[in-house]
């Protein structure tokens, strides 16, 4: 990601639609994995690897012992302006944690940037404890290419396939698979395929900063956070983001 953009993220983060929505539906997938048991004193390791400037890790700590890393120093200064202090800069694989010490890894929006990403996904594997998981979230559809992928400094979109080959490349098992952010995908996939025949001119801007504010920002926070419910139960069959539930391949 463009190191500019870091200071506007750490205002972003805790208030923004997305990371609200997105943060919703993590806890919940965490927690269920985690079981009833799961808690701020419950005993359960937990690994945010690309943990942006923190927002997502401070929720996870109160579902048991929760550290980071980031490949930008940047990013951890802001983690540390929350009071997170087991925050680590680590970038290529081998990241520095033993081998089976993890209960859960939250890798959320990071596999698009690694040129590597099944070798990265294979260190996740070695850190899994038996019975570990693994939450991984990435961007859909090569299709809706944007901006904010180019800001982002993404490699690539995922489809279900594509995703699938660089999690079971890694020595992972693929519990579950969905697409999420549904709900909202009509009006962000026009947005990006209209720009796509008229491209944007001038500086780069984030998409977040068009709604980050306000009854417009709070009222699709809600829409999003919805699926949340839906989730629960079932799979979804499109969205603007892929989420995957992994485990250890047996044998790997």
């Amino acid at each position: 990601m463009e190191r500019d953009f870091y200071d506007r993220y750490y205002e972003l983060e805790d208030s923004h639609w997305w990371f609200r929505g997105r943060r919703r539906i993590i806890t919940q997938e965490a927690r269920r994995l985690l079981g009833p048991g799961a808690g701020e004193h419950g005993g359960a390791e937990l690994l945010d690897v690309g943990c942006g400037t923190g927002t997502m890790l401070q929720a996870l700590g109160a579902l048991g012992h929760a550290r980071g890393t980031e490949m930008e120093s940047a990013a951890v200064e802001f983690c540390r302006r929350r009071g997170l202090t087991e925050v680590q800069v680590a970038g290529t694989p081998p990241l520095p944690f033993a081998d089976a010490s993890l209960d859960l890894i939250t890798i959320l929006d990071v596999l698009e940037h690694v040129e590597d990403d099944a070798g990265l996904a294979a260190d996740l594997r070695r850190m899994l404890r038996p019975g570990g998981h693994v939450i991984a979230t990435v961007p859909a559809f090569p299709l809706l290419w944007g901006r904010q992928d180019d800001i982002s400094h993404h490699k690539r979109r995922y489809v279900p396939a594509t995703l699938r080959a660089a999690l079971e490349g890694g020595g992972l098992r693929i519990e579950r698979m969905s697409y999420f952010n549904t709900l909202l995908f009509p009006p962000i996939a026009a947005v990006r395929l209209f720009r796509r025949v008229r491209p944007a001119k001038g500086e780069l801007t984030s998409d977040f900063e068009m709604t980050s504010e306000g009854p417009l920002n709070d009222m699709l926070s809600r829409v999003f956070a919805a699926e949340a419910r839906w989730l629960r139960r079932r799979d979804l069959p499109v969205g603007v983001s892929l989420l995957a539930v992994a485990s250890a391949a047996t044998g790997a």
